[in-house]
């Protein structure tokens, strides 16, 4: 097996995504513009993108790390817009899509054609979460945007196997898709709700941080590997489990917590990465199959797809958003009257990934013994629907979310609840040191006493200076002055330590541990005022 092209995939498209960050460009784009660019440069291997590789290989991991970083409260607030969007949307989208492309094309079947609607129904969980975290949204537009990414994968691909089947002609009826559907959505769920806190068990009694990690990296395959194989949504239960893992983290030991924050940004940037270029890179594969769907004839199907599935989204959205408090009261006096411009974004930031294209390519050859009904231009436009929407969405959302004026985050309301939080566990970790220290036998010396005294005071006072004035000399606040000497003095460590490594006095064992306790230290002065 020739791992070459793996390897340069992985380290090309990491090198872009780090420079992206110089850049006003959100590193997706950057991506797949490099990956179109990069196909057809001579020498480059071929990479053709196997659903069975990113659908049970590359989607659970990513599925996670987004889940887990998400707020299963924040979620729970926005239940009924996510619902509304992963479940509600989507089936509509592969109806309305597929309707449009059945009367776009002639001769193509109606199965054939809703197979590809619940292709590009989905708006990708990397391209959102990958986009909503560059342009900073509102918090309640990135909850349900995030919401609707990690859920609305299960249903466009129940809902694209049942098309299949119709397609191929294996009988299915509304009934049975409609029976097949809750199969997967609720058998993702049971699976999920039993998983989850055996998993979670598991994770608070391995007693190294080492195995929690490499358990914490299985978590997801064995979610979705579970489900799969009783049929049921393997999307949903990795979802499931993810959530509850990130709601309950705080039970997990500190070295696990900052061990596995470290290795999860490490996968996910390495995925996402991959993932974008990826798409580009498929231009070649796509169009070698597009036969006689050439030139002016594909472009124009290619830009009433597009069309298409930008005007679906912006006919559900509106009527998802305004509707619900209309008909309910409850609603309307916990949410009020819904504005537009939050409803315009969340319609705008529909972009499509690597998921539509992973599902296009399983799109079997044949259909009732014959060749699936224009299989290779159902896989063209899913290509160009992504790349549209990636490109045409994607860098117009940052300027349109400036030109709509959205209200930034409240960073001094933030900063002084982060304050009173603080002051309240630091009272009661006051309250908790007195009391140990009155038993004679957590005796400590004063000066011993005192330090922990003051760590607690300095902590319960970091977050009340970010409130003040910053330096009039160097305009710096408090915290970064603070932050910028304790590097300075760590580093002044640092230096000798690694001199006394070089003269002898100490060996490289004894170097590692001090530099350890060292990044430790430094990485408690930057949290104490990040």
């Amino acid at each position: 097996m020739d791992v070459m092209p793996l390897l340069l995939l992985v380290a090309g498209s990491a090198a872009i995504a780090a420079g992206a960050r110089r850049t006003p460009v959100p590193a997706p784009l950057l991506l797949v513009a490099a990956g179109l660019a990069v196909s057809y440069v001579p020498g480059v291997p071929e990479y053709a993108l196997d659903p069975h590789v990113v659908l049970p290989l590359i989607l659970p991991p990513l599925l996670h790390t987004a889940a887990t970083e998400s707020s299963y409260l924040d979620l729970r607030a926005q239940l009924r817009p996510v619902a509304l969007l992963s479940v509600g949307y989507v089936l509509f989208a592969t109806l309305a899509v597929g309707w449009a492309l059945y009367l776009l094309v002639p001769g193509l079947p109606l199965t054939a054609a809703l197979v590809f609607g619940a292709v590009v129904a989905p708006p990708d969980a990397v391209a959102a979460t990958a986009v909503a975290r560059r342009v900073g949204l509102p918090s309640r537009v990135t909850t349900i945007l995030q919401g609707e990414s990690l859920l609305n994968d299960a249903t466009a691909i129940t809902a694209f196997r049942v098309a299949v089947a119709a397609a191929v002609g294996e009988g299915a009826t509304w009934i049975g898709g409609i029976g097949e559907f809750l199969l997967a959505a609720v058998g993702g769920l049971v699976v999920g709700l039993l998983l989850m806190a055996p998993l979670h068990w598991l994770r608070t009694h391995l007693k190294e941080a080492l195995l929690q990690n490499t358990l914490s990296l299985l978590i997801p395959f064995v979610a979705y590997a579970v489900a799969e194989q009783v049929h049921a949504s393997g999307v949903i239960a990795v979802v499931v489990v993810a959530l509850y893992l990130g709601h309950r983290a705080w039970e997990v030991d500190f070295a696990t917590r900052l061990q596995e924050e470290a290795v999860w940004k490490m996968v996910a940037f390495v995925l996402e990465s991959a993932v974008f270029a990826l798409i580009g890179l498929q231009l070649p594969v796509v169009l070698r199959g597009l036969g006689e769907y050439e030139g002016v004839e594909a472009a124009w199907y290619a830009l009433a797809v597009f069309v298409a599935v930008v005007v679906v989204r912006f006919v559900w959205v509106y009527p998802a958003t305004y509707l619900p408090p209309r008909l309910s009261a409850r609603i309307r006096a916990r949410e009020g009257r819904p504005g537009w411009k939050a409803p315009f974004v969340i319609a705008w930031a529909g972009m499509r990934g690597v998921v539509s294209l992973a599902i296009a390519f399983s799109i079997p050859l044949t259909a009732d013994g014959e060749d699936f009904p224009q299989r290779n231009l159902l896989l063209f436009l899913t290509f160009t629907t992504v790349i549209g929407t990636l490109v045409v969405q994607g860098l117009t959302l940052p300027p349109l979310i400036r030109l709509l004026k959205f209200p930034g985050r409240d960073a001094q309301a933030e900063t002084l609840a982060e304050a009173n939080a603080q002051a309240q566990a630091s009272r009661a970790a006051e309250r908790r040191l007195e009391e140990l220290l009155s038993d004679e036998r957590n005796a400590l010396p004063g000066p011993l006493a005192d330090r922990l005294r003051t760590v607690l005071e300095r902590r319960r006072n970091a977050v009340w200076e970010r409130l003040g004035q910053t330096n009039p000399v160097t305009g710096e606040s408090v915290d970064d002055t603070y932050r910028r000497l304790a590097r300075e003095m760590i580093s002044a460590e640092r230096e000798v330590f690694v001199r006394l490594r070089d003269g002898r006095y100490i060996d490289d064992e004894m170097l590692r541990t001090l530099l350890r306790r060292l990044d430790l230290e430094e990485a408690a002065a930057f949290r104490e005022t990040a």
